[in-house]
């Protein structure tokens, strides 16, 4: 048997109001599509359909990278004009102005500056000795340190190895030996009742 052709006044299939056709979960859809593309009439202009999809949402993945590389490397310039401006001064101490008179002051300035010299080479060796001896304390303090741990890990190591062997050893007919299974219960039994 054939379906009669749904009617136009919407009293076809299930009786509801023909309104409500294709407007979908939200409604409107299409209302708004034809919004959105320019007016509804079969074809897209050239404006409608070049921003048909794009929306400017200000992420371009590659604007972004390019942008990362710029700032990396000129933080990595402003790093190496910094270090090449600290080496020229290293080399090139600027020079302390003495005044050309002969008095006391021209004297006392060429002392104080030459102190200071003679204080801070021996100081900055000491301070260096220093610090290589401290250096030299804490590692050996770290490597006394592992080395205590790696002995204590081994001796665990082979009482645990020991231990099994003990556990898994069997008679001639395949049963385990109970001998060393009951020694273990003992001896877990007596650590237990010390604590």
């Amino acid at each position: 048997m054939k379906r009669p052709p749904p009617s136009e006044d919407g009293a076809g299939r299930g009786g509801g109001d023909g309104a409500k056709k294709g407007k979908g979960r939200w409604g409107g859809g299409r209302r708004r599509n034809e919004q959105r593309l320019g007016s509804g009439g079969g074809a897209l202009s050239l404006a409608a359909f070049a921003n048909a999809k794009s929306r400017n949402t200000g992420y371009n993945p590659a604007l972004i990278k390019k942008q990362k590389e710029f700032y990396k490397n000129a933080k990595l310039i402003s790093k190496y004009k910094r270090s090449k401006k600290q080496q020229n001064q290293s080399n090139n101490p600027p020079p302390l102005l003495i005044p050309k008179e002969g008095g006391d002051d021209a004297k006392d300035t060429s002392k104080l500056h030459s102190k200071k010299k003679k204080r801070t080479a021996p100081s900055l060796n000491e301070e260096y000795e220093k610090k290589c001896a401290e250096d030299e304390k804490a590692k050996k303090e770290r490597e006394a340190i592992l080395q205590a741990k790696r002995e204590e890990r081994e001796r665990s190591e082979a009482r645990r190895k020991d231990l099994r062997e003990k556990m898994f050893k069997k008679t001639r007919s395949g049963q385990p030996v109970m001998k060393y299974r009951i020694q273990h219960l003992l001896e877990t039994a007596l650590e237990s009742s010390n604590k």
